[in-house]
């Protein structure tokens, strides 16, 4: 199952990926976020673990499996029968401002039905997330 969420930040590419690659910061500003730790310590990168604990999700561990530096990455959550994917996208929208793509997959044998089960819920944080990020965006212009 994918669920998916778009949205318009008005901010540059680059000031963006700063703020949203900041994952440890998160809490800060995303509200469903409760806890995010790098637990290798550093900057967010391929082969990043990141341990992430949210209301209602409890918490999980994500591996940074692609990066395009300043354009995208891809981290993986894995749990018994089922696989998360998350892959955060952006895409300039002229100079000045940037669409942030997020999708979130549930695969594996429990993954469709999970996913079934959490779609309102993400739906929910997607969006939350998002306003969040476009909130700090706005913030550190």
């Amino acid at each position: 199952m994918r669920i998916t969420h778009t949205v318009e930040i008005p901010a540059s590419v680059e000031q963006v990926w700063r703020t949203y690659t900041q994952v440890e910061l998160w809490p800060h500003f995303m509200e469903p976020m409760s806890h995010v730790d790098i637990i290798d310590g550093g900057p967010l990168q391929v082969g990043s673990q990141v341990w992430i604990k949210q209301p209602k999700l409890g918490a999980g561990t994500w591996e940074v499996t692609e990066m395009v530096p300043g354009r995208s990455w891809t981290w993986v959550s894995r749990r018994p029968g089922t696989t998360v994917t998350a892959v955060h996208l952006l895409e300039p929208v002229g100079d000045r401002n940037t669409r942030v793509h997020t999708t979130i997959d549930f695969g594996g044998p429990v993954g469709a039905v999970l996913g079934r089960f959490l779609a309102d819920i993400t739906r929910r944080y997607l969006a939350a997330e998002a306003d969040g990020l476009r909130e700090a965006c706005a913030r550190d212009a």
